[in-house]
């Protein structure tokens, strides 16, 4: 089943072309790795995947949704965790997950909130305001938050950024085994080695264009080094 179709899409800032007629499907239980160097279009891309801004053309179905028709619907089918962790100041993280239960109407909202809690290892920060958690505790909560609903499909931008090593590798394991179930993962990295542990397929991104994408094993089979592979592919355009 095709979970992510993207019709050459583009988004345009003025003179900036930020993404440029990118074309790709993805399918159920992928775990999609977008790899780019620093403002190669990887986060505008999810931005508009998750109709938080639209592109000056092409078009993109979300789990057979319309983006540009129906935003709102996609966003109440997906977990997203942005690149900037933003919870709200005023609200401690226990009431920040029991407010995002209740938008999306979760039973348990208590129960499910603990389980993430637990798992990312920050039940002492509770009852902390938002505003005083440290960036690493505050990642751990916008991780909490997308997958509070259990999403079948998932976006998420530099998703170990300021994360511990202990953390990064209890997240590893959860979104291997979250698609291992069916699901779908589209993240976007400019940290390779993270693309090359986790990643079932990749696309390579710079200037907005899409220079490649498919299955990881396919470089495996042919005894590429990731690396390699994507400092050439950049390199020459």
């Amino acid at each position: 089943m095709v979970v992510i179709t993207i019709n050459n899409l583009t988004k345009e800032f003025g003179d900036l072309i930020a993404v440029n007629n990118v074309t790709l499907s993805i399918d159920e239980g992928q775990l999609f790795g977008l790899l780019g160097p620093n403002g190669s279009g990887k986060t505008t891309m999810i931005k508009m995947l998750t109709g938080q801004i639209k592109p000056t053309k092409g078009t993109a179905e979300i789990l057979d949704i319309d983006v540009l028709q129906d935003p709102i619907n996609v966003r109440a089918h997906v977990g997203i965790i942005p690149e900037q962790e933003t919870p709200p100041s005023f609200l401690t993280a226990e009431e920040y997950l029991e407010f995002v239960g209740s938008i999306r109407k979760l039973d348990n909202i208590a129960k499910v909130s603990d389980k993430w809690f637990k798992l990312l290892d920050f039940e002492d920060q509770k009852n902390a305001l938002c505003k005083d958690l440290s960036r690493g505790t505050r990642q751990k909560l916008m991780v909490a938050q997308a997958f509070l609903h259990e999403p079948q499909l998932a976006f998420i931008d530099e998703p170990l950024i300021n994360l511990d090593p202990i953390i990064q590798r209890t997240l590893k394991d959860f979104l291997l085994d979250y698609v291992n179930k069916g699901n779908t993962v589209f993240f976007s990295t400019h940290v390779l080695e993270i693309a090359e542990e986790i990643c079932t397929h990749i696309g390579v991104i710079d200037k907005g264009k899409l220079l490649h994408h498919g299955p990881l094993t396919d470089l495996k089979k042919s005894k590429q080094h990731l690396e390699k592979f994507f400092l050439t592919l950049v390199q020459e355009g």
